[in-house]
């Protein structure tokens, strides 16, 4: 059996391990415009979609609300003096990012590393089991 070290790529290992997180502007989809899902990149679990996504002009992923609530966990963080709340996937304790609250249509900012989700296309859900998805794209 592989270890998770050996299957993630050295970023997405420190990001999602130990709560890395990457520089903006300069990662995978802070500027994707496809339709899809975002799913944690250790297991697999839905977290975000396409159509909650938005250019928050902070240079990294950012999403009004999870695609399925039980997915995400918020917890109180602290780094030094500076709080904040981090999100995590539920099942594989993935580090995400962090939420905000914002003036959106749900009051808050999804702030995510794109090295802790995988995009999985409108065409490939069925491909990759997200078939319970497709009907988000109809």
């Amino acid at each position: 059996m592989q270890s998770l070290k050996s299957l993630l790529t050295p970023l997405q290992y420190r990001v999602t391990q130990f709560g890395y997180t990457e520089p903006p502007f300069h990662n995978e989809y802070w500027d994707n415009h496809e339709e899809g899902i975002y799913v944690d990149v250790v297991s697999g679990e839905p977290l975000f979609s396409s159509l909650d996504k938005y250019d928050s002009g902070t240079g990294w992923p950012s999403f009004t609300k999870p695609l399925e609530e039980w997915a995400i966990v918020e917890a109180e963080e602290c780094k030094g003096f500076l709080c904040g709340r981090e999100v995590r996937s539920r099942f594989a304790g993935s580090h995400l990012g962090h939420v905000f609250e914002e003036p959106t249509p749900t009051g808050k900012r999804y702030c995510i590393n794109s090295a802790a989700i995988r995009f999985i296309p409108r065409e490939e859900l069925r491909k990759y089991g997200y078939i319970a998805y497709e009907q988000l794209f109809e």
